[in-house]
């Protein structure tokens, strides 16, 4: 029974680490896209009429 508990909670734990790895990479990737985007709105901003 404990050894199947442990097994359990080993792959859980790996699983998020997994995720939390995912997470940040993809939290610096769309950081990433806005920025460049905000860059590119404020480069036009000249050529934009109201």
């Amino acid at each position: 029974m404990d050894e199947k508990v442990y097994k359990t909670l080993n792959s859980t734990g790996k699983l998020n680490i997994i995720f939390g790895i995912l997470t940040i990479v993809f939290g610096i990737g769309t950081g990433v896209v806005y920025i460049v985007n905000g860059a590119r709105l404020l480069k036009r901003k000249s050529r934009m009429l109201f």
